[in-house]
């Protein structure tokens, strides 16, 4: 693939281009490292109690940055005297060294998101995977992962010698610590043991019975021992994989030796991470030995595979007094796999099938299960967090084996606990410190029986203070503080403006939106003054439907407005199923019946303590609205609409005609800006005429779906070379986004395998399926009828290194062998006047095209927020800024918006990739990245204020 220079881009040409001429630079290499290239400590170290709060429509400061101790000034200070009325002094603590500390650092965030308030002070602490401590300012927990600011670290954080000077600091700058480490180091008691023997504070189970809890092998003893029912197992150690026991325990449970069907997990990891199917005694081996080789554990668990039956999780939390533990469940959750008929992948609940939206999963809250059932494993539940001792919280996961199906078990079996009259309940799993992300199992569990997210962490943490006799009289004064600021704030009488926060649709992009939909709908919560109401845009007739242009049709969609709960899912075809089944008389019955029973055993222990004011979450039914009724009711309550929705109506400028015909306010660009970029060819005829400014854009040829099935793969691929004057291309649906059925194409075989892949409506291509080793790719869903194909554009690989032996930082390896590198960029304003915000390099972990994981999965991608000075000149970044502004106003953006480009590292030169109106706003997006290297930086619910009062201020 040639390398793209100034001038010589060509034209945008559809279906025909010229060549593009090549230029190659000298090759050089930047090693990157330190502060060299990233601002210092207190650009981004501003106190989560400095930030801007709207009060009657207004930014008013709570505090100064100055007025705050600084980090060091803090640490100096000793033992704090104690004042009264202070706000209760709290420590996050994230990351860790298992595989599992980029969800710990989404967990972090999403707590740190709901605790927050002016009677809470927060302080955030990471442990990277060399078990070495940093106190972090609140702005890096929004880094997407650990690689994000790992290498920034010694820069931007300020580290500890040791563990146990650490916890020295614990002890004297918070009054309680709550550890988010998932995995080792957090929920094996590694953690709980370090901040013990420092006499701090924390949350959660101790020490050692963590570390009987999460050792999955000790804990089926424990279970077994206490009369549970549990997984026939064998257990395999390093050094120590005995053939023929394992062939032994093969024919004592009636497995056939080469093909009998098994679970092999890791004793001591979470997330899923490791746990595979395999067949027969040899395979059983081979797969135990690559999870060890691969260091996620020294020991690994062969388990039956449960035919059958059905996996559920279930949220416990402890609601006794001081040291008296009176654990209640939830409701808990059934965890349905769906598609599970794909032979190329493990049936199992996965890490992938966990963390990214996808239809390969569903859960319903409440299971459906039959009563008997769902209250044995309630009650079983809480009796199993009784015996193992574990306090505060915890998520408990197991299976369900209807009668037909339970013939794993004989009625001479040794077990008092797991018979019910519809089949037999097993627990496998306990976790000791549950995900948390936004709509993780302990929030989507808690809503289903009354609590918010800010409502369950609170609960969790004012119990976890009342066991420690040295937190009393500090827990006294937090809750009378907490009191008088509900007290103050409900006398303002704040008048409270309506929001609409819309999301959804029938794109392939759908799920994106949800997950956009969330967080903009969370985070705006945080202002007294909005009223912020969740809706689904969902076709009439389901998620079935094809591309419509008929205006009635539009209209006639369907809107869900959500109540709270309905929110928390997975995917949108689950809060569509979820809205029907809320209103279907026999199904919505039970789950009342369900609720009223969990919240008054709730209720009954939970009005013992002086510090609980009650449920915050309503039950209440979804309402059914048409396209055109919810425009017109939102006329009526004066609301401004949130659009979350990607591609479709959402980004064509349909939805924004609507609005505009009846005069309600909305986010983001005008109906003409938006169908202009949401066509990529389109997009690129608007910036053609730019080149003398420099800006650019690609070559394109556009091809019909039905076309590419009925054409020659070898004609058809001599033909885009031809015209695009490439060996290698880029393949995209030419209206879709999300990265959904991005590849690259390096030969005609690829090309065939991709146009198989839509004629057979494959969900995706599997990993490495293609000529060159790649991820998995989502396939767009429903299939678009156009796709674009342009040149491949080369850049060089970056790479995030982490610390190695001998070196006192870690660093960036990048070899400028050509001038271009991809970035993204976010832009603000009134029409006309948009502001760029600072540009990221994105940069691929494995594989030429960023998955949709990278994108939008919590825990993965890696985006450097300003781009480093080594790789970018700050003269070359202003005159990219300004390039990106012009753009921007060119296309008439307005609000917020994200642009996608190829930047030139020596002039700041701009090639277009694609416009983005709607963009992702996700925990794990870019942007929030780029509003925090703002001056001053913008938090996430200040950035997404920002971007309605910019609609509200348009349409006065």
């Amino acid at each position: 693939m040639a390398s793209f220079s100034g001038s010589s881009l060509p034209r945008i040409v559809v279906g025909n281009a010229r060549r593009s001429t090549d230029c190659h630079r000298e090759a050089r290499t930047a090693r990157i490292g330190g502060s060299a290239s990233f601002p210092s400590l207190e650009c981004l170290s501003i106190p989560f109690e400095a930030k801007l709060i709207a009060t009657r429509g207004s930014w008013t400061p709570r505090a100064s940055a100055e007025a705050l101790p600084t980090l060091k000034e803090k640490r100096g200070k000793g033992a704090e005297e104690e004042v009264e009325g202070r706000p209760l002094r709290v420590g996050i603590v994230c990351g860790g060294p298992s595989a599992e500390r980029g969800v710990s650092l989404n967990s972090a965030r999403s707590v740190l998101d709901h605790i927050q308030g002016e009677d809470l002070h927060v302080s955030c602490y990471y442990i990277d995977c060399n078990l070495s401590a940093y106190e972090i300012s609140p702005a890096q927990l929004y880094s997407n992962t650990p690689a994000d600011f790992n290498f920034k670290l010694e820069s931007l954080a300020q580290g500890f010698c040791s563990l146990t000077e650490f916890a020295e600091h614990l002890a004297t700058s918070v009054d309680i610590v709550f550890p988010v480490i998932h995995g080792l180091f957090g929920e094996d008691g590694g953690i709980q043991e370090l901040l013990e023997k420092a006499n701090v504070p924390f949350v959660g189970t101790s020490s050692a019975e963590c570390c009987q809890a999460f050792d999955k092998y000790n804990a089926s003893v424990e279970l077994c021992k206490n009369g549970f029912a549990t997984v026939p197992s064998f257990l395999i150690q390093e050094n120590h994989a005995d053939r023929n026991e394992l062939i032994k325990w093969f024919d004592k449970h009636l497995l056939d030796i080469s093909t009998g069907k098994v679970v092999a997990k890791p004793t001591r990891a979470g997330s899923s991470i490791g746990v595979v199917v395999a067949y027969g005694v040899d395979d059983s081996l081979v797969k135990a030995q690559n999870i060890i080789s691969e260091g996620i554990d020294d020991k690994v668990l062969i388990e039956i595979f449960l035919e059958g039956g059905s996996e559920f999780t279930a949220i416990v939390i402890d609601v006794g007094f001081d040291s008296h533990c009176e654990p209640i469940a939830l409701l808990p959750t059934e965890v349905e796999l769906c598609g599970v008929n794909d032979t190329n992948e493990d049936t199992i609940f996965n890490y992938r099938r966990k963390y990214l939206p996808s239809q390969q999963v569903a859960y319903h809250t409440p299971p459906r299960f039959p009563a008997d059932a769902i209250e044995f494993i309630r009650q079983g539940a809480a009796l199993l967090f009784k015996h193992l001792k574990l306090r505060e919280f915890a998520r408990i996961d197991g299976w369900f084996l209807p009668s037909p199906s339970t013939n794993l078990f004989s009625s001479s079996d040794n077990f008092e606990l797991g018979r019910t009259k519809s089949g037999i309940v097993i627990f496998t799993d306990i976790n000791l410190i549950s995900g948390m992300e936004q709509t993780s199992f302990m929030f989507q569990q808690a809503s289903e029986v009354g609590f918010s997210h800010t409502n369950i962490l609170r609960t969790i943490l004012h119990r976890a203070c009342s066991r420690f006799p040295s937190l009393k009289p500090r827990s006294k004064s937090w809750k009378i503080m907490s009191q008088k600021i509900k007290s103050a704030n409900h006398a303002e009488d704040v008048p409270r403006r309506k929001v609409y926060v819309i999301f959804g649709g029938e794109t392939s992009e759908r799920q994106v939106s949800l997950m956009s939909g969330t967080n903009v709908w969370l985070n705006l919560q945080a202002f007294d003054d909005l009223e912020v109401v969740p809706c689904m845009l969902a076709p009439a007739d389901g998620y079935a439907s094809a591309e419509r242009e008929d205006i009635a049709q539009v209209t006639a969609r369907v809107v869900w407005s959500l109540p709270y709960s309905l929110v928390l899912r997975h995917t949108t075809e689950e809060v569509f199923s979820a809205c029907l089944e809320a209103i279907e008389p026999s199904r919505a019955m039970l789950t009342s019946q369900l609720r009223k029973h969990v919240m008054s055993e709730l209720a009954k222990a939970l009005s013992k303590h002086d510090w609980f004011t009650g449920f915050d979450i309503i039950d209440e039914p979804p309402k059914k609205r048409s396209l055109e009724q919810w425009i017109m009711q939102a006329k009526e309550a004066e609301a401004t609409v949130f659009i979350a929705v990607h591609g479709g109506i959402g980004e064509d400028g349909t939805l924004q005609s609507l609005l505009e015909a009846a005069g309600v306010p909305y986010t983001g660009s005008g109906p003409m800006a938006s169908n202009t970029c949401m066509d990529k060819v389109s997009t690129s005829c608007a910036l053609a005429h730019m080149q003398n400014v420099g800006i650019f854009t690609l070559p394109k040829s556009v091809k019909g779906i039905s076309e590419l099935i009925n054409s020659s793969i070898p004609a058809t691929w001599q033909d885009l070379t031809t015209t695009l004057q490439s060996e290698t291309l880029c393949v995209k649906p030419a209206r879709d986004g999300c990265s959904t059925g991005v590849a690259r194409l390096r030969c005609e075989e690829d090309l065939k395998i991709y146009v198989n892949a839509l004629e057979n409506f494959l969900p995706r291509l599997p990993a490495n399926c293609l000529s060159k080793a790649h991820g998995v790719i989502e396939m767009p869903f429903p299939a678009p009828k156009y796709l674009i194909f342009e040149p491949f554009v080369e850049t060089d690989e970056v790479i995030v290194s982490s610390k190695s032996e001998g070196e006192s930082t870690r660093h960036l390896m990048w070899k400028g062998l050509r001038e271009w590198v991809e970035v993204t960029v976010g832009v603000m304003g009134q029409f006309g006047e948009m502001h760029s915000l600072c540009p990221s390099i994105t940069v691929k972990e494995a594989g030429d095209i960023l998955s949709l994981e990278e994108k939008f999965q919590g825990g993965t991608g890696i985006n450097l927020t300003p781009p480093p000075t080594m790789i970018i000149s700050n003269e070359a970044l202003q005159a990219c800024k300004q390039r990106i502004e012009l753009i921007a106003n060119t296309l008439g953006l307005e609000g917020f918006s994200r642009i996608d480009a190829f930047v030139n590292v020596h002039n700041g030169e701009v090639l277009v990739i694609e416009v983005n109106t709607v963009p992702g706003m996700t925990p794990s997006t870019v942007l929030i990245h780029q509003a925090l290297a703002e001056n001053p930086p913008m938090y996430p619910h200040q950035f997404f204020r920002a971007v309605l009062d910019l609609a509200h201020q348009r349409f006065k």
